[in-house]
């Protein structure tokens, strides 16, 4: 049976992120879906014939965004740190230990619960794909859980067993664990492998053996890198090709020659040819922990492509507002409006490797609106994507669709 259609015309501004365009952005446009995906994309008075139409008021339209690292598998309160922190406290990577004793502690039914909740707020504001990680259980049995119950709700999984040595317990040994039996028990679940390379976190050598393990497995590849200071994260990442290395506050310019490089067979211009390593920026984190602002524009100027995500954590960024993200890209780290815009859609897509083609899953991209990649859409009660940094912390997400379907609006 052919799926139903939806038309949605009068938009005032569409910004597509599909720079194989002439026309990337369209002015008084239109879209239209079929079941899942998008069928049609042009100026409105062109548009065909749908079984429904809805009229946008002149809104501005963009692709939903793509919130690339997340950690919403997690149960607990740590606000007392974070005021401690804002106190002068500084910030270190063994806060995590606090969550994993009140996630080890919490039921199936509570975590599976709190994940739906905060993915539908991450959803209302306009997040139409979502990446989560484990990395909150460190044990055999926990890791398997949180990415069995992750695996329910988030559209990708990434195996964080290497997020923190848990107290008490020898670094060799555990790396030797997560390497082997735990990476095992979650392999069904998860889609990425990720690893905190950080000093209080795991050695440049700790993580090489990680990144080698999942790559033996057949995950692709993330790096927490460059947070705390500087370290061996941003090349690794750049060694072992790996999809993103998210943080990135950080960087020599040794690291960022080393990220640039993996991008020679990209073409910028048309958004096309192999991906390299997209440096993956957390402006929410940046502000909780008063950490320097990742270097976005440095990174752009050098040819490396960038993404903006939310970073939702208990500890050091409990937001899932990509608005927030953007805005701040724009207002505090040298962004363009129309630059952070593509970071938080197309950007989190080539971090997650489903820019283009069919995901792992046999999905359709995602990221950039074009016709046969996946149906989703955000309407702004706004008539141009600058309001979101020209009215910053203002409730602009008006609609949201996800492959086809109303979830906001």
């Amino acid at each position: 049976m052919t799926p139903a259609s939806l038309l949605i015309t009068n938009i005032g501004e569409l910004s597509t992120q599909d720079h194989r365009r002439p026309d990337p952005v369209l002015r008084n446009a239109a879209i239209a879906f079929e079941g899942e995906r998008i069928s049609w994309i042009g100026p409105a008075p062109q548009a065909p014939a749908a079984d429904e139409v809805l009229d946008a008021g002149g809104r501005a339209g963009l692709p939903g965004w793509v919130d690339s690292h997340t950690h919403l598998v997690f149960a607990g309160d740590r606000s007392a740190e974070f005021e401690a922190r804002m106190a002068g406290e500084p910030y270190a990577a063994g806060g995590i230990a606090v969550t994993t004793e009140a996630t080890r502690s919490a039921s199936d039914y509570d975590l599976t619960r709190l994940l739906m909740a905060r993915a539908a707020e991450a959803a209302a504001g306009g997040t139409t794909y979502l990446e989560t990680k484990t990395g909150y259980g460190l044990t055999v049995e926990e890791e398997a859980r949180s990415a069995r119950i992750a695996s329910t709700v988030a559209d990708t999984v990434t195996f964080l067993g290497a997020h923190l040595v848990p107290p008490g317990a020898d670094p060799e040994e555990y790396t030797e664990l997560v390497c082997g039996p735990m990476l095992t028990a979650v392999r069904p679940y998860v889609q990425w492998i990720d690893v905190f390379c950080e000093e209080g976190a795991f050695t440049a050598d700790q993580s090489r053996r990680v990144l080698a393990a999942g790559q033996t497995a057949g995950l692709g590849l993330r790096v927490h890198g460059n947070q705390l200071g500087p370290g061996a994260g941003a090349a690794l990442a750049a060694e072992f090709g790996a999809a993103s290395v998210d943080h990135v506050n950080h960087l020599s310019d040794a690291d960022v020659a080393a990220l640039a490089g993996t991008w020679t067979d990209w073409d910028s211009t048309a958004g096309t040819g192999t991906p390299g390593t997209v440096a993956t920026c957390l402006p929410a984190c940046d502000l909780s922990t008063r950490a320097p602002l990742a270097p976005a524009r440095r990174l752009l100027d050098a040819g490396v492509q960038v993404a903006l995500a939310s970073n939702c954590n208990p500890g050091t960024s409990f937001t899932s507002s990509m608005n927030f993200c953007v805005a701040t890209a724009v207002l505090q780290m040298g962004l363009t409006v129309a630059e952070a815009v593509r970071a938080a859609t197309f950007g989190g897509a080539l971090a997650l490797r489903v820019h283009t083609g069919e995901d792992r899953d046999g999905a359709r991209a995602v990221g950039s609106l074009a016709v046969g990649h996946r149906a989703d859409l955000q309407l702004l009660n706004a008539p141009s994507a600058a309001h979101l940094a020209y009215r910053p912390g203002m409730p602009l997400t008006g609609m949201v669709f996800r492959a086809g379907e109303p979830v906001r609006g």
